[in-house]
């Protein structure tokens, strides 16, 4: 029986192209890998894009109802020291006929009376414009505090608009340097900034 020779040559052709197709197997394996995981990426990043885009929305929203509950707050001040200085007035002139009244208590009763009469009117509508002022002093308050609410609001959509900016930023960095770090550090940021998301619609914090 004779020997079954393989030349030396052969083997290592043999070995190199084991190892060639070893290679090619690994580096569809990571370029599917690879390939993968870029999706992933782009469809987390569609997902936080779209979550910055309702966060700013609400955000602007908010800042344009604060605005607007300020300036009520405002006007409705304006209204209430308005109200009170006509108050003032009234109580200067009450104050002048009920003096005017006692004075001519004894000299002159028909005056003294119509005296009388004049403050006891001025009262009556002094009491009326106090409740006025107070109604508006009390929506001055009530403004303000929604105003200050909105703001909170408005306060909380923009950190979350801003995490999600810096996340995407970070997907971007990722995406170009392949580095899966980079994009875990994003979801990090994405994270918090979904949490700083639904905290601007429930006030959590």
């Amino acid at each position: 029986m004779r020997d079954t020779y393989m030349p030396e040559d052969e083997l290592e052709t043999s070995e190199l192209k084991e190892k060639l197709e070893q290679s090619i197997e690994e580096a569809v394996e990571g370029a599917e890998y690879r390939a993968h995981w870029i999706v992933y990426l782009s469809f987390t990043t569609a997902l936080i894009a779209v979550l910055a885009a309702i966060a700013s929305l609400e955000s602007g929203t908010y800042s344009n109802e604060a605005l607007l509950e300020k300036n009520e707050a405002l006007l409705a001040q304006t209204k209430a020291t308005d109200q009170w200085a006509y108050y003032q007035a009234k109580s200067v002139k009450g104050t002048i006929y009920a003096s005017q009244a006692a004075a001519a208590q004894g000299s002159n009763p028909e005056l003294a009376s119509k005296a009388k009469q004049e403050a006891a009117r001025y009262a009556a509508e002094e009491e009326e414009i106090s409740k006025a002022a107070k109604e508006l002093e009390k929506e001055v308050k009530e403004d303000g505090e929604r105003s200050n609410k909105s703001m909170e609001h408005h306060h909380r959509f923009a950190y979350a608009v801003t995490m999600f900016q810096i996340s995407i930023a970070l997907a971007a960095v990722a995406a170009l340097s392949r580095q899966k770090f980079v994009w875990s550090v994003g979801l990090v940021g994405a994270v918090l900034g979904f949490v700083y998301f639904l905290d601007g619609f429930q006030l959590f914090f």
